[in-house]
Parts: structure tokens; C-alpha cells; sequence
């Protein structure tokens, strides 16, 4: 396995040099870098073209400066990068460093709402096929799939944050936008519930009726404005969180996988009781957080491993997953807790341009929703696109998989549905998905070229468009290479993930 990633990696490396050198080569035939000065009427135009072919080292051959960009590269491995300055004199790493924070951090948002959405909704398309649910998601995937960004960008700019800012100042849903609500979601769920006609209408019906009331109720309550939550919430959510991972992981029937998780969601509930008043959560630091993570994440493998008897490596994931989920309840309920007081300091929450608000004031977690914000919009965009494309791929991939021998075998057995799609089917199909996955990281930077254009975002898309059209390679390269980077990473997560669902690659 350690030979097959290393012949990978070498591969990969030696893909990234060559498309490099054509990037290169390229960016520097792309226009003349002096074109703003030569029609310049200013008295010292030629001084400042002589400073900028001396900057910009234009008085060599292309392959020279390509040189010189490689060997500056090349120090990084022994702690001296140097991708070069701007030819404004700017510090390309110092730039790099800013808008790759942005975009990474964009990206890797979108990419994990994808996955989740979009391999969810495959799956259950491939189990429901051909019915109403199905043609549903089906319509809505090449729906957004064909929609241009630019356009999309803009309906979400009006509706996502221009026409919601106006909403929230009152934060009432009229009764006409409910009973729409309630409709869709009851169409929703009869469709996903499957099965008789009949059990389809009572589940819709049930559904209807219970988001009428809530959504009455939080009219009622005013908690659009003023969220409560709260330790019993906290403790209703994990526990139902914890549920819904035994039932796809173990199978509800499982007992010790079910009591691993209720454990796991209680014990985190009470330890967030204890912990709320404290610096640790009242006044954090992500160093803190991040350590209070790890050490949920540990405690939750330790209640794991407790209840574990003959299929401990079950129980493990179903409590360690109950764990992780438990943690972002948490963290979901003290950011409830702080938007009202967020609403105090940003009357109009969600910003049309930018990846966050300048000179805002405000506490840790305040900070914290401000940068929630700023990343609805154009996170939502980007994972609207790659959604459709995972939940094409995982339809199709999860019936190829459920149309083979084995899994009509498996069910000839007598063996459980939850047990032939989970452990037969989904297993298998992983593999495919698990290529578009690793591949769509890489594109989805090099697509957040427009959606940070729209959005305004100081991200790597800037970087390069701005350096694009200055001539400038240095700017235009370190784009290059982090996405190159990014796709090399990915592809070697994507090469464990495969030793990891197929054993026969290991060899």
C-alpha cells in the first residue's frame, strides 16, 4: 500500500511540473505586462517601464523566468518560499497566505454540504426509482446543475439576502407562506416514506400538521428574532442524531450500538451543562475548542469501546459519529443562543459582498456568526451545483450495485433492508463516488473564480484573475499550485479511502 502511494504521489508531482510549465508559458503569452505604459503620457514612463522589466525580470527568456519561479518554489522544502512579488512589489506568498484561507475555507464547506446532500439524496433516489420523490430530486439536480452561477448568484443576492434582511426585521412567516411550507415538506416526506399510497398520505398529513404548529409557534414565540433552545433541546436533537446512526449504521435492533449512542448524546448534553459557564465555552479560543473536539471525540470512542462486546468496530463508529454530531449540536445551540445579541450589532445580517464585515465588534462566537453569514451565500451556490452532480452519481452507482448477484443473494438470505443497502450495497458504490469526490474539490477552487467575483470575496479567484490580466505569472503560478496541491491531496485521501472499502487494493 506504502509503494502504491508513493508511485501515485511521484506520478501526480510529475503532472503538476509539466502542467506548470505550460501555465507558465501561457500566462506570459497571454499580453503585453507593459501595455498600460506604453500609451502612458507621463513624464517618467520610461523609467517606470525600465522598473517594471527589472521587477518582473521581462528582459529574460520565459524558461529563465520559469526558472527563477521553480527554484523560488523549491525553497519551500527547506523553509525559504519565495513565490515571487506582484509587479506592484506586493509579496505573492503574503497574498496567497489571505486568499487561500478564504477560498479553502469556502470550499471545504461546500464540499463536505455536498457530500452529505448529495450522497444522501442518491442513495434514497436509487431506493425509491421511479417514484414521485425520485423524478422530484431528478428535476431539481439538472435543474441547479444547469444554472448559470452568475445568474443564480444574483437571485441569491435578492432573495437570500436582501429580501431575508427586510424579513428579519420583523421575523413573522404570514399564514400563506406556512400552509406553502407545510405542503412542500409533507410532499417531501410522502415521498421519501414510500411504500402503499396510504402510508405516503398519512405520513404527508402527519407532516403537514406538525409544521403548521411549530411554525405557528415560533411565530408566537417571536424566534426568528430570539432563538431559544436550550439543554433539554440539546439533549433531544443529539439523542435523536444518535438514533438515526444506529438505525443506518447497526440496525435499531442493535442495543448495545443504540445505548453506545443515547450514552454518547447524554453524556455530551451534561457536559455541556457544566461546561456553558465557564471561559471554555463563554469566552473560547479555537485552540480550546478544538481541544474540547478532540476530547469528545476520544470520550465518545471510550463509551464506544464500553458497550463494545463482539462487534466493537460497530459500536466505535456509531458512537463516535453520535460524538461528532453531539459536538455541533453544542455548538449550534450556544450560536442560537447568541443571535439575538448578534442582531443587535448587525441589523441586517447576511452581506451581499464580502467574506466578512469590516471593523465588526463583538465577542468570539459573535465573530462567529458574522463569518457564518458571509458564508451563506456563495457556499450555498457552489454546493447547490455539486450536489446535483453527487446525487447523480450516487443514483446511478447505488443501482448498478443493487442489481448485482450478490445483493439479490443477500436479500434471498433474508437478511434486513437497512443491513443489504448499508453493508452490501452502499459500500461498494463508495467507490465511484469517492473519484467524483476527490476530483470535485480541486474543481470546485478553480469554480470559486466566479462566485468570489460575484460575491466579492479576496480569495484565490482575485488572485488570479487580477494577475491574469496584469500578465503577471506570479499571482496566475500560485493559484496554480494550490489548486494542483488540493488535487494531489485529494487524490491520495481518495487512494486510502479506497484501501479503506476495498481490501484487494491494499495488496
Amino acid at each position: 500500500m506504502l509503494s502504491f502511494l508513493l508511485r501515485r504521489t511521484l506520478i501526480s508531482v510529475v503532472v503538476l511540473a509539466l502542467s506548470s510549465v505550460l501555465m507558465f508559458w501561457l500566462t506570459v503569452n497571454s499580453g503585453d505586462p507593459l501595455a498600460d505604459l506604453r500609451g502612458s503620457s507621463a513624464r517618467n514612463a520610461r523609467q517606470l517601464m525600465a522598473a517594471r522589466v527589472e521587477a518582473m525580470n521581462l528582459d529574460l527568456p520565459w524558461y529563465e523566468r520559469y526558472g527563477l519561479w521553480l527554484e523560488g518554489v523549491a525553497g519551500c522544502f527547506a523553509g525559504a518560499c519565495d513565490l515571487g512579488t506582484t509587479r506592484t512589489g506586493q509579496d505573492v506568498l503574503f497574498l496567497t497566505g489571505q486568499a487561500a484561507s478564504s477560498t479553502l475555507r469556502l470550499v471545504t464547506v461546500a464540499t463536505v454540504i455536498a457530500i452529505v446532500l448529495g450522497i444522501g439524496l442518491g442513495v434514497l433516489t436509487a431506493i425509491r426509482q421511479y417514484s414521485g420523490f425520485d423524478y422530484a430530486v431528478t428535476f431539481a439536480a439538472f435543474l441547479f446543475f444547469s444554472l448559470p452561477v452568475f445568474w443564480a448568484a444574483v437571485l441569491l443576492k435578492e432573495f437570500g439576502a436582501i429580501r431575508y434582511n427586510d424579513w428579519i426585521a420583523t421575523g413573522r412567516v404570514e399564514p400563506p407562506v406556512i400552509l406553502l411550507v407545510a405542503a412542500v415538506l409533507a410532499v417531501v416526506v410522502a415521498g421519501v416514506a414510500g411504500g402503499p399510497p396510504r402510508r405516503g398520505l398519512v405520513a404527508g398529513a402527519a407532516t403537514f400538521a406538525f409544521a403548521v404548529a411549530v411554525l405557528f409557534l415560533l411565530n408566537a414565540l417571536d424566534w426568528y428574532r430570539d432563538p431559544r433552545a436550550g439543554f433539554v433541546s440539546v439533549l433531544l436533537v443529539a439523542g435523536g442524531a444518535g438514533v438515526l446512526v444506529t438505525a443506518i449504521v447497526a440496525g435499531l435492533r442493535d442495543r448495545r450500538a443504540l445505548y453506545a449512542a443515547l450514552t454518547t448524546a447524554v453524556a455530551g448534553t451534561v457536559a455541556y451543562a457544566v461546561l456553558a459557564f465557564t471561559p471554555l465555552l463563554a469566552e473560547p479560543s479555537w485552540a480550546g475548542l478544538t481541544g474540547l473536539f478532540v476530547l469528545a471525540v476520544v470520550v465518545s470512542l471510550g463509551i464506544g469501546f464500553a458497550w463494545g462486546a463482539r462487534d466493537r468496530r460497530r459500536i466505535l463508529l456509531v458512537s463516535g459519529v453520535t460524538g461528532v454530531l453531539t459536538s455541533l449540536v453544542v455548538v449550534a445551540d450556544i450560536l442560537v443562543a447568541y443571535w439575538s445579541s448578534f442582531l443587535g450589532l448587525k441589523p441586517r445580517p447576511i452581506s451581499t459582498i464580502g467574506s466578512r464585515t469590516p471593523n465588526f465588534t463583538g465577542d468570539f462566537w459573535q465573530q462567529l456568526l458574522d463569518l457564518g453569514t458571509q458564508l451563506v451565500l456563495p457556499t450555498t451556490l457552489l454546493a447547490l451545483v455539486s450536489v446535483a452532480a453527487h446525487s447523480r452519481f450516487a443514483r446511478s452507482a447505488m443501482l448498478e450495485v443493487l442489481d448485482q448477484d450478490y445483493v439479490r443473494t443477500a436479500r434471498a438470505k433474508g437478511l434486513p433492508e437497512r443491513e443489504v443497502v448499508v453493508r452490501h450495497a452502499f459500500r461498494n458504490a463508495l467507490l465511484p463516488i469517492t473519484t467524483v469526490v476527490a476530483l470535485d474539490f480541486a474543481a470546485l477552487i478553480g469554480g470559486a473564480v466566479i462566485t468570489e467575483t460575484v460575491f466579492g470575496w479576496k480569495g484565490m479567484g482575485q488572485l488570479f484573475r487580477d494577475g491574469l490580466m496584469a500578465v503577471d505569472p506570479a499571482p496566475v503560478m500560485a493559484f496554480f499550485l494550490v489548486t494542483g496541491a488540493a488535487a494531489i491531496v485529494m487524490n491520495l485521501l481518495a487512494d486510502l479511502a479506497y484501501a479503506c472499502l476495498d481490501p484487494r487494493i491494499r495488496r
